[in-house]
């Protein structure tokens, strides 16, 4: 995948199928820390611990129309070629957590791309997921929250 944006496109879609009716998207830019980190929560379906032991090899998949899991083995790739890393935490039932973590400044981390057209391509095409977006570049924090804002317009 050519940015990060996309690698979060395809996360978050494996929690819309894994039926999460809440997900929430963390970017943090901490420059001081020379530290991207992404995260995404979600309150689905959730994994065993053995299935949480193969998610990162793109050879398993638990979907029956093809036989590969590229989405967090690229994402955990992309990581570890800028000198990060990936972790996963699960809960039957509860959800899961994904977290990657990059060096901030390596040559070899792929930009974050166009979140804005991600996150909009998200929420358009599953309004009824309450989706949170929140973004952190040092002491600035932006923060999107679906379910605040349709209630805000009374919708």
């Amino acid at each position: 995948m050519e940015d990060l944006s996309l690698h979060i496109l395809d996360i978050v879609e494996n929690s819309i199928g894994a039926k999460a009716s809440r997900i929430k998207i963390k970017v943090n830019e901490d420059m001081k820390r020379n530290l991207l980190t992404i995260e995404i929560k979600d309150n689905g379906e959730g994994m065993d611990k053995e299935t949480i032991k193969k998610v990162l090899d793109p050879f398993y998949t638990t979907r029956t129309t093809r036989r590969v899991g590229l989405g967090l083995s690229l994402l955990a790739q992309a990581t570890k070629e800028s000198e990060g890393n990936i972790k996963i935490k699960s809960i039957i039932g509860k959800g899961t957590s994904v977290k990657a973590i990059f060096q901030y400044n390596h040559i070899d981390r792929k930009p974050l791309g166009d979140i804005e057209k991600t996150l909009t391509t998200l929420i358009v095409g599953n309004p009824e997921i309450n989706f949170i977006y929140e973004h952190r570049r040092g002491d600035v924090k932006f923060k999107l929250d679906t379910k605040k804002a349709r209630e805000s317009i009374g919708v």
